[in-house]
């Protein structure tokens, strides 16, 4: 079959015949692919450097991580593959699919779950969010910051906040559902000037964080304390574009009601997971299928992978290989 690969050995994606998948027990089942989405992580598990990659024998590795297929009877299922998914075929996991509405565009259907999961799973599981929250989203411009926009607004947040550096971006987002921007390009000093003044006008209960690195840093010194009684804010960090190491006092965290965690591969339950997809996709799909869940995508046929998969996208699309 046709795959889009990483060469292991020169880090360069490839349009190429590699063998067909073969499943391997009674819990995977074969896909004919239509759509896959490339995401980051799914460069860097391809290039062996994310946190979750394996190192397996051979000099190729398919990409992308998860898309939309056809199962044999013609059924239409977004699934998460058991191994790269920007081919022909894929093997993947039964109880990690989910029906994809019939008045949903296979394109939509396959890039939109990565940005659910990376925006429901830290909402709900690790946040915790209520109804009547303020949520800030740090880093809101990107694919995955503008869909959790969309989703904290639909969860029942009462103000969201949302910041990122490019102007017109954080214009769209007021559109999108966010009731305030913040710029990332102002002085330290201004911008931990708007988070407090926000904070001590509507304590922020939830932050989701995509960016880490000093923008970080500057929302847990806006969010220290002085000694008083403070409201409680969970911070949950979901990605690390800005760096994946930061400068964090002591004192900040003993000064403050803060409860800080991660989201991602790893920090779910099985419940969580199982949760993702009896509830959580099978309600964004239809959210989107209602036009009330907007994304914007680019497209590009599986044969011409070589093309684009190394040009920057802008205004917070995703890159999504079609098949059929």
């Amino acid at each position: 079959m046709k795959a889009a690969v990483i060469n292991t050995q020169t880090g360069g994606v490839e349009y190429r015949e590699v063998p067909n998948p073969t499943i391997q027990n009674e819990d995977e089942v074969l896909i004919q692919m239509l759509a896959a989405a490339i995401k980051h992580v799914d460069r860097s598990r391809a290039s062996g450097t994310h946190y979750s990659s394996t190192k397996k024998a051979g000099d190729f590795r398919i990409i992308g991580g998860d898309g939309v297929g056809l199962l044999a009877d013609g059924t239409r299922v977004y699934a998460l593959g058991v191994g790269g998914m920007a081919a022909e075929y894929a093997v993947v996991d039964k109880d990690r699919m989910v029906t994809v509405p019939q008045g949903l565009d296979h394109v939509i259907a396959a890039a939109l779950p990565n940005a659910v999961i990376g925006a429901a799973m830290g909402l709900r599981f690790r946040a915790d969010m209520q109804p009547g929250d303020t949520v800030l989203i740090n880093g809101a411009t990107g694919f995955t910051g503008r869909v959790a926009v969309q989703i904290a607004k639909y969860y029942g947040a009462q103000k969201v906040i949302a910041t990122g550096r490019d102007p017109e971006s954080l214009k769209t987002l007021l559109t999108l559902g966010a009731n305030e921007v913040i710029s990332l390009q102002q002085s330290d000093e201004a911008f931990i000037a708007q988070i407090q003044a926000v904070h001590q006008l509507t304590p922020i209960h939830v932050i989701i964080d995509y960016l880490w690195g000093h923008s970080a840093e500057l929302l847990f010194l806006a969010l220290k304390g002085k000694g008083n009684f403070t409201a409680q804010t969970r911070f949950v960090s979901v990605g690390s574009v800005a760096g994946d190491t930061i400068a964090l006092s002591a004192a900040n965290l003993r000064s403050v009601n803060l409860l800080l965690s991660g989201s991602g591969l790893g920090s779910w339950t099985r419940e969580d997971v199982k949760k993702l997809f009896t509830v959580i996709l099978p309600e964004m799909f239809q959210l989107a299928t209602n036009d009330k869940l907007h994304i914007e995508t680019v497209t590009v046929p599986l044969a011409e992978i070589e093309s684009i998969y190394d040009v920057p996208l802008t205004d917070g699309k995703r890159l999504v290989v079609t098949l059929n």
